[in-house]
Formats: structure tokens, sequence, C-alpha cells
């Protein structure tokens, strides 16, 4: 088809386009009533980084059930001890594996804290005119402000070794990722020197060379607790040390330890945050174990681990002695692991909704 040809055939479409605009008039249109000026504007509040994960956070309700719970189990490993009449370390040997029995609900007959034993009322045969809301043990101690007290000291540990993992494993895992090239190899050889050592080992080593205590117990465990933080950080350093705010700081002459605690650091909180709430209950279940095999903390101080070893020889005879310091420990661990879900989710941007 020739130019000429096809520009004929085109010429009866394009007058009929012309005529058809031509004769369009206002009255072939239907006015809205829609008015731009009296609609109100769709705004969203902006709203910054932690704000939206606390906005996740709260929508989670697992994880607001973990952070509850471990409120109230802070709350009571405070208090706890200071609302009995006895020390966690008093002995009365005369009120000796008592059951549990707590004021009101001792009224109560088929729950398990009316202190009635094998043998009629355990309290009236031990002489006993006070209540031991979670019994006693073996030695008569209170098992109130023994579990309160091992709480405590499983916190304690708990939170310590964390934040020493924190500080290494962020400092060793910053310089690693920031700086890279040799000077990463190097350190990297060196983490895998370590990790490749079994840490129930250097653990026992450590407690049996030293005086066995909790710092001794807190820095055994952080000789290789920090691994772990330092390649979750590492990783984060490498992602970002590249990115153009870091470039443009770079190139405005901002120092390496500027870019590395000012730019770089605060961008990967999220991450450091999460694993350090798994870091807790993880020191907090090593501590216990190392309490249950014998070398925990030393007597008088106690722990949940330690609680549990005492009440595993009187499991057959008198069941709350392990039942009730386990019940602790597993509620303390069960609350972290809620919490730190929640808290992974809240960071994620792809598990956001």
């Amino acid at each position: 088809m020739t130019k000429d040809k096809f520009n004929d055939e085109m010429e009866p479409s394009n007058a009929v386009m012309t005529h058809t605009a031509e004769t369009l008039t206002e009255s072939d249109f239907v006015r809205s009533d829609y008015d731009i000026e009296k609609e109100p504007e769709m705004q969203r509040e902006s709203k910054s980084f932690w704000q939206d994960a606390w906005l996740q956070l709260k929508q989670n309700k697992l994880a607001i059930v973990g952070l509850i719970g471990l409120v109230l189990i802070i709350i009571l490993a405070l208090v706890g001890p200071l609302l009995s009449n006895h020390t966690y370390e008093e002995q009365n040997i005369e009120h000796r594996n008592l059951p549990a029995k707590v004021p009101v609900l001792d009224k109560v007959p088929f729950l398990p804290f009316n202190g009635e034993g094998t043998e009629g009322d355990a309290y009236e045969a031990a002489g006993a005119k006070e209540n031991y809301w979670f019994g006693t043990d073996q030695l008569g101690r209170d098992l109130w402000s023994r579990t309160w007290q091992g709480a405590q000291v499983s916190l304690f540990i708990g939170v310590i070794a964390a934040l020493l993992d924190i500080f290494i494993g962020v400092v060793y895992g910053a310089i690693s990722g920031f700086f890279g090239g040799r000077l990463d190899d190097i350190m990297q050889r060196i983490i895998e020197i370590i990790a490749s050592i079994p840490n129930l080992i250097i653990v026992i080593l450590f407690v049996l060379i030293f005086e066995p205590s909790i710092w001794t117990i807190i820095l055994a465990m952080s000789i290789t607790g920090w691994i772990g933080m330092s390649r979750v950080v590492r990783g984060e350093f490498l992602k970002l040390k590249n990115q153009e705010f870091v470039l443009a700081s770079r190139t405005l002459g901002t120092s390496n330890m500027k870019q590395i605690f000012k730019h770089i650091l605060p961008n990967a909180l999220g991450p450091i945050v999460v694993t350090s709430m798994f870091t807790v209950p993880n020191a907090i279940f090593f501590e216990a174990f190392l309490s249950f095999i014998g070398i925990g903390v030393p007597a008088p101080r106690t722990s949940l681990g330690s609680l549990v070893n005492d009440g595993r020889q009187m499991l057959l005879i008198h069941p709350h002695e392990l039942f009730i310091p386990a019940a602790i420990l597993s509620l303390l661990i069960l609350f972290f692991y809620l919490f730190s879900d929640g808290l992974r989710d809240a960071f994620d941007p792809k598990m956001r909704k």
C-alpha cells in the first residue's frame, strides 16, 4: 500500500472525529456534585522506626503475654523475698519437707496449697504455726524465699552475661565488618578456633580453676557467648558500610570511629536488640544446667537450677520441691522467648502487615 493511498483511507475517519468534536456541547456532559475543595485530605502520621516497631509489637498478643509475664516474674523476684518472714538461708529442721500452704487457699480441700501431707496435717505434726507458701525443703528452709532469691540470681547472671556478650560481640563484629580485608580474615579465623572448642568444657575448666562464684560463672559463659553476636553485627556492617549515607559521610572526611558508632551502628540496633533478647534466656538456661550438675552457684546462695537439683532428690516423696522452681524456670525462659519472637517480627519489615 502506497503512502498516498493510506492517507486517502484515513481521511474519512479523521473527518468523522473532527466533526464529532465540533458538535459536542456542554449539555452533552453530566456535571458531578463532587467538590474537591471539601474532600478531606488523606494523610498518614509519620512514624519513626522504633514507633513503627512498637506498634507492630503491640499487635502481637503472644509477645505482650511474654512481656507481662516477664514483668511479673521480675517484680516477684525483687519483692518476693521481702514478703516472707524467713530468709533464703534460714534453717529449721523441725519444719523440713512441709508442703505448700497459702492463706485462704488452705481452706479449699482439693487444692495443692492446703498443707495436707500423707499422714494428716503435716503442719500440725511439725508444730508449725506459720504458713510456708511454697513449702520447705529437706533442711527446713522456706522455698518461697529461696525460689525468688534463685530467680534474682538467675536473672542477674543472664542479664550481665548478655551485656558482656553485647559489648564484646558488637565491638569485635563492628571492627571486623567495617574494615574487612585481611583484618576481617584474621579475626574470623580466631572466632572459628574459639568456636571449635566445646563451650561446656571451657566453662567447666574455668569454674574448676577459679573459685566458684556468680562472677566466675558469668565470665566463663562470656568466653564464647559473644561469638553469635559478633557474627550478626559483622553481617550488618558488611551490608551497611557501602550504603550512600556512609559513603557521603566518608566523603566529608568523617573518621572511621564516627562512621562506626554514629552512622552504621544505630542502623544495626534492631538485629542487635533481637539477638540480645535471645541471649538472656540462653544464659539463664546454661547457668541452670551448670547448677544442676553441681558446679553452679555455691551454697548458701541459690539459683533456680540449684533448687531443681535439690528437688530432684525428693521427687518421689515431696515433688513440690522440684516442680515449683522448675515451673518458675520454665515460665521465665518461655516468656523471654515469646517476647523475643515478637521483637524479631516487629523489627523485620517482611513480617509487618
